[in-house]
């Protein structure tokens, strides 16, 4: 049996510890722009013996939106979720897939509703069922005359679909305007391609943040984050304190960034 006494002091010793990581992060250190991949629900779920890996995505999303209290809190201007690649719509299991998209479409409205936040889905609607695209869309709309935290819902997402999409756009634009190909690669430019993507008009992510200890990308944002530094947390998604969060702002901040360098 645990010490009440230990438990406490320990607790106590905690908050002091985070206190004195949050002092020593000034504004100038902040990130502006913070992606977030949130990995090992369905293994969080499996460890604690839920019968179902819904329970796993539920305290994932439940942690997403404390998440994003802590950024908002700290001053950071945009945050974007990786919840649902593309790959994750053809390669889970029906039953589970159901699940996730119900969690989501519950997450975004209540997003949409929660402080000054603004909300965006950026990814394609193509392949998602009709009600969570329609969620999705009504949660953009309420919150797009909102200035406060931008908050980007990576849903069916998948980095070179985005590059694809992006491409044909310009192409599309440009014949429509009367153009000729040869013209349009003259025209081509990173600045160009960046406009068309899904998060056209933003700043890239100066910080990638991925949970449950995985080291990989997982085909999200191949494009912006091509100047973004990384950090890899091992404490699964809905286990991701923020003292985890505040060391990484920490590590973040003692980077010497080099672009391309």
């Amino acid at each position: 049996m645990k010490n009440r006494t230990d438990t406490i002091g320990r607790g106590i010793l905690y908050n002091l510890y985070q206190k004195r990581i949050r002092r020593g992060l000034t504004p100038e250190m902040m990130p502006h722009h913070v992606a977030m991949i949130i990995d090992g629900n369905r293994r969080w779920a499996r460890q604690l013996g839920y019968e179902t890996v819904a329970h796993g995505h539920r305290a994932g999303a439940a942690k997403m939106r404390e998440f994003l209290t802590w950024c908002d809190d700290l001053g950071i201007d945009v945050v974007t979720l990786y919840l649902l690649s593309s790959d994750n719509l053809s390669n889970r299991a029906s039953d589970e897939l159901g699940d996730l998209i119900e969690i989501i479409a519950d997450l975004a409205d209540d997003l949409s509703r929660f402080r000054d936040w603004r909300v965006k889905h950026v990814g394609s609607s193509a392949s998602l069922p009709e009600h969570l695209s329609a969620i999705l869309a009504a949660a953009e709309q309420r919150t797009a005359g909102k200035k406060g935290l931008h908050i980007n819902l990576a849903v069916g997402y998948g980095g070179r679909t985005e590059i694809v999409d992006a491409m044909r756009e310009i192409v599309a634009e440009h014949i429509r305007d009367g153009g000729s190909l040869d013209e349009l690669s003259e025209l081509l430019t990173p600045d160009l391609i960046g406009a068309h993507l899904y998060t056209g008009g933003q700043p890239d992510p100066d910080l990638v943040i991925r949970t449950s200890g995985e080291q990989r990308l997982s085909d999200f944002m191949l494009w912006q984050s091509a100047h973004s530094e990384f950090y890899f947390v091992e404490a699964l998604g809905p286990d991701l304190r923020e003292v985890d969060f505040l060391r990484a702002l920490r590590d973040y901040a003692g980077r010497n960034r080099r672009f391309g360098g």
